[in-house]
């Protein structure tokens, strides 16, 4: 099974390379598979964007994710 985590994109650079947010933690990703602008929600997997996703529906997922966490006992974006 594979997993892709959604991320708002607050900076692009040079190389088809953004910063996204995932929530509490900001990391480089790789945008070669789409066209996305700074303040867009994406699918994030293995370090690319690989699809663009609504930001409600981004927003959802992403506090599903931590409830997941919540359940297991973990923080599911650390600082």
């Amino acid at each position: 099974m594979c997993i892709a985590v959604p991320a708002e994109i607050i900076e692009i650079k040079e190389n088809n390379v953004a910063v996204v947010d995932f929530g509490n933690l900001k990391q480089e990703i790789r945008i070669d598979l789409i066209d996305a602008v700074v303040g867009e929600f994406v699918l994030v997997h293995v370090g690319f964007a690989i699809q663009k996703i609504d930001r409600d529906e981004a927003l959802e997922t992403r506090e599903l994710f931590k409830q997941c966490y919540e359940a297991i006992g973990e923080e599911a974006f650390p600082a």
